[in-house]
């Protein structure tokens, strides 16, 4: 599972107590660069902190990936494994509490769009409509006593490109704090989930949706157009989709999420895009030890 990309390693030494020193290393998975930063005392237990990470987030992509075709989100398995139904689990509590705005259940919908993007049109309406008829988070079943996954409409397809990078900047962080590093971090895109700060430093200083601040044992999310959109006439339709349509957002909004976790944080930026500064920041404050600035151009 592990990539055949050599991490890049960059370090400077650090005093604090023990000689600490700073290791960075890149490797592409889940379609973006994962990038990591250690402070370790040497560069095998960087190594090895590092190789263990990167296993871990090419674990999960084989389970999450929507792109796979024999991936376990794909197969849509009666009886999901520990990492699918954590992830199942939270998205359908977001979809809940976001009033559908969140929803893992638009793969028909987002398959249409990636085409689209690369056709550069707009997707038909008539096929837009029918895969809209296969879409909705209150078709999908979890029961957590069984741990067991039911669906109404056989034609459902997930995607959770919404929630997965952000499960696994978790899940590597995890890895790392297990392996014995203190400070680390890792970045997914938009998606960052870091420990203690750098030694010597009271926390990450991390950009939060303009302003820097200095962040430990948390995680933060940005979510936009600026990468992945279309444009049609004049108009930028986001790769973020709004499920009460299947059309792709055209409100120009960023939205940074600070939250305990990145599987949370990367959740509530996607919510929060569909629903808009007043009703997202309402979602975002209702979470415990969230919060979120929303920039509408």
């Amino acid at each position: 599972m592990s990539s055949s990309l050599t991490p890049l390693f960059l370090f400077a030494t650090v005093a604090f107590g023990a000689e600490l020193q700073r290791f960075e290393a890149v490797e592409p998975h889940m379609g973006t660069l994962v990038r990591i930063e250690v402070y370790v005392a040497s560069e095998a237990d960087a190594k090895a902190a590092f190789r263990s990470a990167f296993d871990r987030v090419a674990e999960l992509d084989d389970i999450l990936s929507d792109y796979k075709p024999d991936s376990e989100l794909n197969r849509l398995p009666a009886h999901p494994g520990a990492d699918l139904f954590r992830v199942l689990q939270a998205a359908q509590q977001l979809a809940h509490d976001s009033g559908g705005a969140f929803d893992i259940t638009m793969g028909p919908v987002t398959r249409l769009w990636r085409s689209a993007r690369q056709q550069h049109r707009l997707p038909d309406p008539a096929a837009l409509g029918e895969a809209l008829q296969h879409c909705g988070y209150r078709k999908l079943h979890l029961d957590r006593a069984t741990r067991t996954l039911t669906v109404d409409d056989p034609a459902m397809q997930l995607d959770v490109g919404g929630i997965a990078k952000g499960y696994a900047a978790d899940e590597a962080l995890a890895v790392l704090t297990r392996a014995g590093v203190r400070s680390a971090l890792v970045a997914m895109s938009g998606d960052l989930a870091f420990s203690d700060g750098p030694p010597g430093t009271r926390g990450w200083r991390i950009d939060a949706g303009g302003t820097v601040r200095e962040l430990s044992n948390a995680a933060v999310s940005t979510s936009g157009d600026a990468e992945q959109h279309l444009e049609i006439g004049g108009l930028r339709y986001s790769h973020i989709i709004d499920p009460a349509t299947g059309m792709g957002i055209t409100r120009p909004i960023t939205v940074t999420v600070v939250a305990p976790n990145a599987i949370e944080s990367d959740g509530l930026a996607t919510a929060v895009s569909v629903m808009g500064e007043v009703r997202g920041l309402e979602l975002v404050r209702a979470r415990h030890g969230a919060s979120a600035v929303v920039r509408e151009r």
